[in-house]
């Protein structure tokens, strides 16, 4: 697995670099980026994996959150992935936002067309660490992760299943519960088929429901956020089962704020300084 550095930007006294490389698990050509802090000069440091929403790609938190600044005041790197599978052999669905490219909504597919390419799940939680850990000045084992919207999902049910692999977890308006939301549904019924028991594996709510436990979450969710009004969202759910189960959480209603790397850009450092306490603890 070798990697290609294509672009590398100085920022905050470190480097935005960008990488392509072709994955194992999802069988055709990746690019993703990572900002390296200026404490790499010094020693191998910790990282933050970013996962972002539904139609992004790499670029859009890097270009938008405003999290570099952050990262370099903590000594923390972030990582960038896509959202899913590219290319020209890739399935998709042109019609659709939330399915397809750009859609991959962090999960091993197992229904054709997708799942010869949407590996996602195991892209995020195994394949890009290990690279990463392996080429880049990174601690092994010692990382965060947060996202936004699908990759607020994305974030929850990484760490939530994998409670030993991530010091911290946060998210910005995640898709809390898709198991009973329309973007959810109209994509777990074509990626993992209509066994609706099956999707349970990728449902923060669900996990959480059944007994699924990490030292604690933290929740940004604005209140004039468009899909919350659309019961796109759903945290009161994952509140409710959080509550049930003992599973700490911190769920901040930010008056006023959308959906929008605006809201993002607005709490990214109390975000970045939550994951730099656990990171380094």
């Amino acid at each position: 697995m070798t990697l290609q550095c294509i672009e590398s930007i100085k920022e905050f006294g470190g480097y935005l670099n960008r990488y392509t490389h072709d994955s194992e698990s999802c069988h055709c050509e990746m690019t993703f980026s990572v900002y390296l802090p200026p404490q790499v000069a010094s020693g191998d440091v910790p990282a933050l994996y970013w996962l972002s929403g539904l139609t992004c790609n790499d670029d859009n938190a890097r270009v938008k959150a405003g999290a570099q600044r952050y990262a370099a005041e903590h000594g923390i790197a972030l990582i960038f992935p896509d959202t899913s599978p590219r290319g020209d052999d890739v399935a998709d669905e042109v019609d659709r936002y939330d399915l397809g490219k750009g859609a991959g909504f962090y999960l091993n597919a197992t229904q054709a067309p997708w799942a010869k390419h949407y590996q996602m799940y195991d892209y995020i939680t195994q394949e890009l660490p290990a690279l990463l850990e392996k080429n880049l000045p990174l601690i092994a084992g010692i990382k965060s992760v947060s996202g936004h919207s699908m990759g607020g999902h994305g974030a929850l049910i990484c760490a939530l299943k994998n409670p030993d692999a991530y010091k911290s977890v946060s998210a910005f308006s995640p898709i809390c519960n898709p198991i009973n939301c329309a973007w959810g549904q109209g994509c777990f019924d074509e990626y993992l088929g209509d066994d609706t028991n099956l999707w349970q594996a990728y449902d923060a709510t669900a996990l959480v429901d059944a007994g699924a436990k990490v030292s604690d979450i933290l929740i940004d969710q604005g209140t004039a956020d468009e899909f919350y009004d659309e019961r796109q969202l759903l945290p009161e759910n994952f509140k409710a089962a959080c509550e049930i189960e003992g599973q700490p959480l911190t769920l901040r209603m930010q008056e006023g704020y959308d959906h929008s790397y605006h809201f993002i850009a607005s709490f990214i450092g109390d975000h970045i300084a939550y994951h730099a306490k656990a990171l380094k603890g």
